[in-house]
């Protein structure tokens, strides 16, 4: 609520709005078509906007346009100018993106650029689209982009919640607040619905899974409530610069904001509060203000703590607090609401006496005349918890050393007044002379402040009247008009010495918050990089040391108490006893130590660093240093400084606190995954075959001499055949046991690539009885430098999950050549593929696809055999989709072996038959 001021007063525009819409004017448009999900038709509407653009003439190209297959959006392709698209090798595969250098090149006046949270193959020169986006910008194209709000970084976490499905491309929210037009893509989630159903979003498999998980109605209809609240906000945002910009004196009641005025009264937080339920009732944005005038300086401390504990009470409930210098608290309220497009205003009923208003006036009624269209809420703030006084006691004003020196320069100032005076009196009336001195009035003012100054409006009354009004070298005055003129001089150097000693006094005020404010600013903006708890500790202790020149402790929950942290000096530690005042402190959530009224008379002050949630540590400061006597207290300056820093910090621990509780979590949740997928696996894929082969026996025993030849064989093979998959599981939990413990030593040494693939076709050929195995091994493939037994484990298992998701009769392939030093190997089916969800879990332990009823289910733990086992011969295994039909492929590239000459495979007349 506070992006910047319009003088409404002399109709003049925002310099800070205007330098934003100059900043936007010279750079590219960018516009987002925004979506709920996948398959709302943001592509769809991208391209029919840009067909409009060509038919009026303008000048775009299509820079990168995923159409997904899906006809009606290809059609609209039709009589655009499409940039061809850049080819980057990866890993063996082919990528297509975007080219960048080309459209910068080519400087149309619009590029259509799909999907901006894609993420770019590796060898881009951005490692995002949406950094190309604005490289694009920058150089004055406009662009026309898609996005869905899953992938707004802010948001990544609410939709993670509520999809339970991690998205791990993201754009960050910068993008969508320099967005110059958002145009929401928006249907009903059962309108969604049936264009799944109908084939037009996925295929009609992974369709049905999708509804079933991500594209539910309850999910839907969050996504679309995300999508519309987001894009609010940035019309929200926009409205405000386009008035800010204009000069327009608002409000414009588009949008809901309430603002707060806070005062030294101690009804401060039940108004604060009152507030907070009023903008959630109203669900608009909400701030407080102070107005900060001259009577500042005469404000008590614990006024001046109130203030600041009321402000900080304001951004603990979520409201945004500012403090604006101002003369008068209606007009600069009502300047500041204009500006920022606030359409209520909250200020308590004066307590003060009828016979007061009069005299000085009424700021409610003041802002009730001047508020314009703006409603203003006038609330008898009398009830209510108020925020507690200081427990800690704070130093009182002392006279600095040598605050004798301003008095000696005023004395000078005065004498050398007389000196000029003295050498002008010859060319200068009597009454021109006053102004020499009223000069060194002034200039003791500047200098030394009030006290000062009137020393030197004294001195300067008495020293004009002894030296220059006759009878002179008297202090008698003989002409009544030299009184007049006497009088009316001190009058104005009173006057003036209390004028510039004001203003002096806030300069200086000025410049230490502004020393302050900048040291929070670099302190936060410190806070916000921080990933660890040892950095953003090191980073507290040494700001509040450096900031307060106090020596500092950070204690932390430790099982039920708390124990040091960190520290500045760092070699500083705490006695006993003082450990025992810091457990105090977090134990009771109240200050302990030096000052504060439990054991006042301690070398360190402990405090309760607090958040919302509560209590996060406990933070020790100690003014005495590296002595062992006791310090002095801190001032009241001092000790607001201090909970600005602690507030800071608390918050920035509570944040890392978090993200370490959800890692913690996330790693408890996955291994409570493993062990229910491990004892899933054993339940079924032991006892499946086991019951095979007992039923199987049972049916040979009993029914033995019953039974004709070929059903004695059939039910010997089932036996075989379930024993070999019970060998199968055994063994997988085995290598995969074996790879955990780091027990696996491959073996490696120059192995014909032919002569494993066709040792691994023999041991699967049963399993792919009823596919088609079809082999392209290049000609002269060289030696590999790999372990042959774990190899040929890697490909009876990849064959052995083909087979499992392909359908019967359809063909396996497996194909390789040599690339860039390395052989490659894939192994390709044609079933439905795998989900783009599913592609980076693949080779994860226990992690397995929805199968088909009908198609065997596996353990999870095959690829993940796989993966550990080319690892460990120095190659690589991907997993994707093939691009020339449906079906999934798997690649590795295997090292060659150092010095062998390639080898012509002999050609194999089984491996091309069919394996049934």
């Amino acid at each position: 609520m506070t992006e910047g001021h319009s003088d409404h007063r002399n109709g003049r525009p925002s310099p800070d709005a205007l330098l934003r819409q100059a900043a936007r004017e010279a750079r590219g448009r960018l516009k987002i078509f925004l979506g709920a999900a996948p398959g709302v038709g943001k592509t769809f509407e991208m391209l029919q906007t840009a067909q409009a653009k060509r038919r009026e003439g303008i000048d775009l190209v299509v820079g990168v346009v995923e159409t997904h297959g899906r006809r009606e959006t290809e059609a609209l392709l039709a009589g655009l100018e499409a940039i061809p698209r850049r080819r980057i090798d990866h890993k063996g595969h082919g990528l297509d993106e975007m080219d960048l250098d080309a459209i910068l090149a080519r400087r149309p006046g619009i590029a259509l650029v799909d999907e901006l949270a894609h993420t770019n193959a590796p060898g881009s020169r951005h490692a995002k689209r949406y950094l190309d986006v604005e490289e694009l910008l920058a150089a004055g194209i406009d662009v026309y982009t898609t996005l869905n709000i899953q992938h707004v970084e802010s948001l990544n976490d609410v939709v993670a919640k509520i999809t339970r499905v991690r998205v791990r491309e993201t754009v960050p929210d910068s993008i969508l607040d320099r967005a110059d037009d958002i145009e929401v893509i928006d249907i009903t989630p059962d309108d969604l619905i049936q264009r799944l159903r109908q084939g037009k979003v996925y295929v009609p498999r992974t369709a049905e899974r999708a509804i079933r998980h991500y594209f539910s109605p309850g999910n839907l209809t969050a996504l679309r409530e995300l999508a519309l609240r987001r894009t609010a906000e940035r019309v929200d945002e926009q409205l405000l610069t386009h008035m800010q910009a204009h000069a327009i004196s608002g409000p414009w009641a588009a949008g809901e904001r309430l603002l707060v005025c806070i005062n030294e009264d101690a009804t401060g937080a039940a108004l604060v509060r009152y507030a907070r339920r009023q903008a959630e009732r109203l669900r608009a944005r909400w701030g407080a203000i102070h107005v900060e005038t001259s009577r500042a300086l005469r404000l008590s401390e614990a006024e001046r703590d109130r203030i600041a504990d009321t402000l900080r009470l304001v951004e603990r409930l979520g409201g945004e607090a500012v403090t604006v210098p101002g003369r008068d608290v209606a007009d600069t309220v009502v300047e500041h609401a204009l500006a920022n497009n606030v359409t209520h205003l909250v200020i308590a009923k004066s307590g003060r006496p009828r016979w007061s208003e009069l005299l000085h006036g009424s700021v409610a009624h003041s802002l009730i005349r001047r508020a314009g269209d703006i409603s203003v809420h006038v609330i008898a703030a009398t009830s209510g918890e108020p925020i507690p006084p200081k427990t800690v006691k704070t130093a009182t004003a002392r006279r600095r050393p040598g605050a004798w020196w301003p008095y000696v320069a005023s004395t000078g100032y005065v004498v050398a007044a007389l000196g000029v005076g003295e050498a002008l009196q010859r060319v200068l009336a009597l009454n021109n002379m006053a102004l020499v001195f009223l000069t060194a009035v002034l200039a003791s003012a500047v200098t030394g402040g009030l006290g000062p100054s009137l020393y030197a409006s004294v001195a300067s009354v008495l020293t004009f009247n002894y030296f220059f009004l006759p009878p002179l070298y008297t202090l008698d005055v003989s002409d009544p008009e030299n009184i007049v003129a006497l009088f009316f001089f001190a009058v104005v150097a009173v006057i003036a010495s209390n004028l510039t000693a004001r203003v002096r006094s806030q300069a200086v005020t000025a410049r230490a918050r502004a020393k302050t404010t900048e040291d929070l600013y670099l302190f936060s903006r410190k806070l916000a990089g921080v990933v660890t708890m040892d950095d953003l500790l090191w980073a507290t202790a040494y700001q509040i040391a450096a900031m307060l020149k106090v020596h500092v402790v950070l204690l932390l929950p430790d099982g039920g108490s708390v124990a040091v942290r960190a520290g500045y000096p760092p070699e500083d530690v705490i006695a006993d006893a003082d450990l025992a005042a810091a457990v105090w402190a977090w134990e009771n959530n109240r200050p302990t130590g030096r000052g504060a009224d439990t054991l006042p008379g301690a070398k360190w002050l402990f405090l309760p660093m607090r958040t919302g949630r509560g209590p996060v540590g406990v933070v020790g400061i100690d003014t005495g240093g590296s002595g062992g006597r006791p310090g002095g207290l801190l001032t009241p300056d001092q000790r607001r400084l201090l909970d600005a820093l602690i507030d800071q910090a608390a918050l920035a621990i509570e944040r890392v606190t978090l993200a370490e509780d959800v890692d913690r979590a996330k790693l408890a949740a996955e291994t409570e995954r493993l062990r229910s997928a491990l004892l899933t696996s054993i339940s079924h894929d032991l006892r499946t075959p086991l019951a095979s082969i007992l039923g199987s026996a049972t049916s040979l025993s009993g029914y033995g001499p019953m039974l004709d030849e070929a059903a004695r064989r059939e039910l010997a093979m089932t036996i075989q055949e379930e024993a070999e998959r019970l060998n199968r599981f055994i063994a997988n939990l085995l290598d995969m046991t074996r790879l955990e413990s780091g027990a696996i030593r491959p073996r490696t040494g120059a192995v014909d690539p032919a002569e494993v693939v066709g040792s691994a076709l023999e041991r699967v050929r049963r399993i792919l009885a009823g596919h088609r195995v079809e082999i392209d091994l290049a000609a002269g493939l060289p030696m590999v430098e790999i372990d042959a037994v774990l190899f040929e484990q890697v490909l009876f298992n990849l064959l052995d999950n083909a087979g499992k998701y392909a359908p019967d009769g359809s063909p396996i392939t497996v194909r390789a050549w040599r690339e860039d030093g390395r052989v490659r190997i894939e192994v390709l089916d044609e079933g439905d593929g795998i989900p783009p969800e599913d592609v980076d879990r693949i080779f994860d332990k226990f992690y397995r696809v929805h199968a088909q009823d009908r198609q065997r289910a596996g353990t999870g733990l095959g690829l993940a055999i796989c993966r550990g086992f080319v690892e460990a011969m120095g190659g690589t295994i991907a997993a994707g989709n093939r691009r020339d039909r449906s079906g999934a492929v798997f690649s590795l590239t295997l090292p060659e072996a150092a010095g062998m000459p390639g080898l012509d495979p002999e050609p194999d007349p089984g491996l091309d038959e069919e394996a049934a």
